[in-house]
């Protein structure tokens, strides 16, 4: 009978110490997991980016991570992934890691597909080419325009003009690795058919344009006449009025779009007299196509000009524009400010 209950206590006993120890080893181990799981990513610059090619396995992206030296516990992550369900739900793409994030954090990117975006801005007054040019220049864009020149881009993108001048909306677009540049100058273009649409169903009244189109052209050629946006309904007055009188428009910069690379910088007087489709001076009513990228100010002007008598305005040198009513008016003007206007300061 002693002999059994000391056998059974001495049982006890290292039941007792197995437990402790299992108990420590499962908590050490959780401690380790938690930590490993937890962990920052080990990134040699703030931000980097690690793409995930279509077909990937976790375990080949806990590999890729090791061997980039961003993660260096390749089995935990497989693990974990699975534990939680998101080994079948990783997204292929190319992802934006920042330092601070953990193989959780990353696991919801891989899961939701956030995707590094990149960043291209469409610049108000920029001309096709110069749109293109800042296409270009952004990262990891894929380059299909060259293909079949800029001519073809309306063919392209299904619009039925002969032109693509203009016809996108100034903006910051976002974008994936790999995305076109025809992917963003359609965006931009869908962008600018809203914006147009809804401008011209508000628009003011009857105008002397027969489509939006039209409007479109009056309000790039506002866009380069003034930087000030308090006075681009004036410009837009102005310009109206001179269509409804069967005046012509006698914009320099319709002008200088026109001369192409042969403009230098200043306009001459022969530059006035050339006969081309863009110059104003020569030309009655709108040229053929947009001269610019239109902004959002430029083209409610155009569509929401401010009535008056205007006909005529001039720059003062400082950015703004003096307006006039008659010709005796205007060339006033233009003395003071343009010929003589050092006389004027003094």
């Amino acid at each position: 009978m002693p002999t059994s209950f000391f056998v059974s206590q001495s049982s006890k006993n290292q039941l007792q110490k197995i437990s402790i120890i299992f108990l420590l080893f499962a908590f050490f181990t959780a401690a380790y997991l938690y930590r490993a799981i937890n962990l920052p990513f080990s990134l040699k610059a703030d931000v980097i980016y690690f793409e995930v090619e279509s077909g990937y396995s976790v375990a080949r992206i806990a590999r890729k991570l090791a061997k980039e030296g961003i993660y260096e516990y390749p089995r935990i992550f497989s693990m974990y992934a699975r534990l939680r369900g998101s080994a079948s739900s990783i997204q292929a793409g190319e992802y934006e890691i920042s330092k601070g994030i953990s193989v959780n954090a990353f696991l919801n990117m891989l899961v939701t597909g956030d995707i590094a975006q990149y960043r291209v801005t469409l610049i108000e007054g920029w001309t096709l080419d110069q749109a293109l040019t800042a296409i270009w220049k952004s990262p990891n864009i894929r380059r299909e325009i060259e293909l079949i020149n800029k001519e073809g881009i309306p063919a392209k993108l299904q619009l039925d003009f002969k032109s693509a001048e203009g016809l996108f909306f100034p903006d910051t677009y976002f974008y994936a690795k790999g995305s076109t540049d025809i992917e963003i100058l359609r965006r931009a273009n869908q962008k600018m058919d809203e914006v147009l649409t809804e401008a011209w169903k508000n628009r003011l009244g009857a105008l002397p344009y027969e489509n939006p189109y039209e409007a479109l052209i009056m309000a790039s050629i506002i866009e380069k006449e003034s930087g000030t946006r308090s006075e681009r309904g004036d410009i837009a007055g102005v310009f109206v009025r001179r269509l409804e009188l069967g005046m012509r428009l006698q914009s320099d910069p319709t002008v200088i779009y026109g001369m192409g690379e042969e403009y230098k910088g200043d306009i001459q007087r022969e530059d006035l007299r050339k006969e081309t489709a863009y110059n104003t001076y020569r030309i009655g009513g709108l040229p053929p196509t947009p001269i610019a990228l239109a902004g959002m100010e430029s083209i409610l002007a155009s569509l929401n000009p401010v009535l008056s008598e205007k006909l005529y305005f001039v720059s003062k040198g400082d950015g703004t524009h003096y307006f006039s009513s008659t010709l005796e008016e205007h060339n006033a003007a233009v003395n003071r400010f343009q010929i003589n206007p050092v006389e004027q300061s003094q």
